[in-house]
C-alpha cells in the first residue's frame, strides 16, 4: 500500500476492527485471506453503507473471494459471524449451495423504490442526483413530511449485527488452539490407529440480548415514530430483542412490531400504548422495567439502549436508585439524546440525563440517520 493511497476506513476504528475480525474468521475457516484483501475490503466498505448488510456482504464476496468454489465456504462464515446462525463443522467437504440460498438470508424486502416513486428510481439509475446523503445528516425535526417518507424507507433498509459473547460451551472448529480429545481419537479409530491431523475446538458465541426503551412523551415527538421504526428493523434482524415504551408508563411493545408490515406494526405498537405524547417519569418506568422484567433475566448480560431526551418530571433518587439497579444486571447501557446533535462536547442540562450519565457507557444522539447508523456500527464491539 503506498502512502499517496487512501486509508481504508469504514466508519470508525470499531467498524475496521469488526471487519478484520471477519477476515481472520475467514482465514481460520480455510479462505486465503492475506492482507491486502482485508485493506481493500476496508476501502470497499469505506464507500457504502456499514450499516447494511448487503453491503458488507458483497464488499466482501468482491474483494476475499477469488474462486468459484469458495463462495459457499464465505456465506456459511458470513451468517455465522454477523447473523448468528452457527453451522457445526464437520471434516468433510462442505455441499454446495446456491447463491440464491444466501440471497433469502439478506434479501431486504420493500426497499426498492416502486412506480409510485420514479424520482427515487430516477436517482438510482444515476439520472438525478440522490438526496440520500444530505438526508442522513439532516435531524428528524426538520424534515418535511416527503422526506420523512424517504427516511424511513432507508431505516426499513437499516440491519443491526447484535453484539455477541463467548459462551462456555465449545464446538468444533477447522483449526484453532483448543485441541478436541474426543473427535481427534475417533477419527484414529475410523483409520485403524492412523492419525492424519488432530482436530479442534472452540467456544461458541451466543448474542447478547438487546432492549430498547423508548421514550415517546411530548418532548420527543419529533423522534419517537422514527425511533420505533429503528427498533422494527432491530426486531427484523433477529436474535434476542426487545422493545419497550415509556412516557408516564412503561409499555412492552415487542410483539406489537413483529409484524412484517412496519406502517402494520407502527399502529399496533401505538395501539397498545395509552400514554402517548404524554408527561415523562423515566425513574418509575426504569424501576418498573428492573422489577418486572430485569429482574428475571430479561437484560441479564445484555445491552440497553435508551432513547429519551432525559426530561424527567419524576423523583430523581427514584431514577438513580434505578439506573444502580439496572447496571447490576445489564452489560452495558447506551442513551442516545437527540439534544446533543453533532456537539463533541455535549453536557446534559436536565436532571434525568446528570443523573443517568454515571451509569451510561455510551452516549449518542439518535436525531438524524447518521448518528443511528453509529449506534449499528458501534453495537458489535460492546460485546
Amino acid at each position: 500500500m503506498r502512502e499517496s493511497d487512501p486509508v481504508p476506513r469504514a466508519g470508525d476504528q470499531g467498524m475496521l476492527t469488526v471487519l478484520v475480525a471477519f477476515a481472520q474468521r475467514l482465514r481460520a475457516e480455510g479462505l486465503p485471506v492475506g492482507t491486502g484483501d482485508v485493506l481493500t475490503y476496508g476501502q470497499a466498505v469505506a464507500e457504502l453503507n456499514p450499516a447494511d448488510l448487503l453491503d458488507l456482504y458483497w464488499a466482501g464476496r468482491s474483494t476475499l473471494v477469488t474462486r468459484r468454489d469458495q463462495i459457499p465456504l464465505y456465506d456459511s462464515v458470513f451468517r455465522a459471524f454477523f447473523l448468528g446462525q452457527e453451522e457445526p463443522a464437520t471434516p468433510q467437504r462442505r455441499q454446495p449451495r446456491t447463491v440464491a440460498s444466501t440471497a433469502s438470508v439478506l434479501q431486504v424486502p420493500a426497499t426498492e423504490p416502486g412506480q409510485d416513486d420514479p424520482e427515487q428510481h430516477q436517482a438510482r439509475l444515476g439520472l438525478l442526483a440522490s438526496p440520500v446523503d444530505v438526508l442522513r445528516t439532516k435531524a428528524f425535526a426538520a424534515c418535511t413530511p416527503e422526506e420523512l417518507g424517504q427516511l424511513r424507507r432507508l431505516l426499513a433498509r437499516m440491519r443491526l449485527a447484535p453484539p455477541r459473547r463467548r459462551s462456555r460451551r465449545r464446538q468444533a472448529a477447522r483449526a484453532g488452539r483448543t485441541p478436541d480429545p474426543r473427535r481427534t481419537v475417533r477419527e484414529a479409530m475410523r483409520r485403524q490407529g492412523e492419525l492424519e491431523s488432530l482436530r479442534w475446538r472452540r467456544r461458541k458465541l451466543r448474542r447478547r440480548p438487546l432492549v430498547l426503551i423508548l421514550d415517546i412523551s411530548g418532548s420527543m415527538a419529533d423522534y419517537s415514530r422514527n425511533l420505533l421504526q429503528f427498533a422494527h428493523s432491530a426486531l427484523r434482524a433477529g436474535g434476542r430483542v426487545e422493545v419497550f415504551c415509556f412516557a408516564t408508563r412503561l409499555t412492552r411493545v415487542t410483539a406489537a412490531l413483529r409484524r412484517r408490515d412496519v406502517d402494520d406494526a407502527l399502529r399496533r405498537a401505538a395501539a397498545a400504548v395509552v400514554d402517548w405524547d404524554g408527561g415523562t417519569r423515566i425513574g418509575d418506568s426504569v424501576t418498573a422495567f428492573v422489577r418486572d422484567h430485569g429482574r428475571r433475566g430479561l437484560c441479564r448480560g445484555g445491552i440497553v439502549v435508551f432513547c429519551s431526551d432525559g426530561l424527567d418530571r419524576g423523583d430523581p433518587q427514584v431514577l438513580e436508585a434505578a439506573m444502580t439497579r439496572l447496571t447490576r444486571l445489564c452489560h452495558r447501557v447506551v442513551w442516545l439524546n437527540p439534544h446533543k446533535g453533532d456537539q463533541a462536547d455535549f453536557r446534559p442540562g436536565t436532571v434525568g440525563m446528570t443523573v443517568a450519565m454515571p451509569h451510561v457507557d455510551l452516549l449518542l444522539s439518535g436525531h438524524d440517520l447518521r448518528s443511528l447508523e453509529e449506534l449499528v456500527t458501534r453495537l458489535p464491539e460492546l460485546g
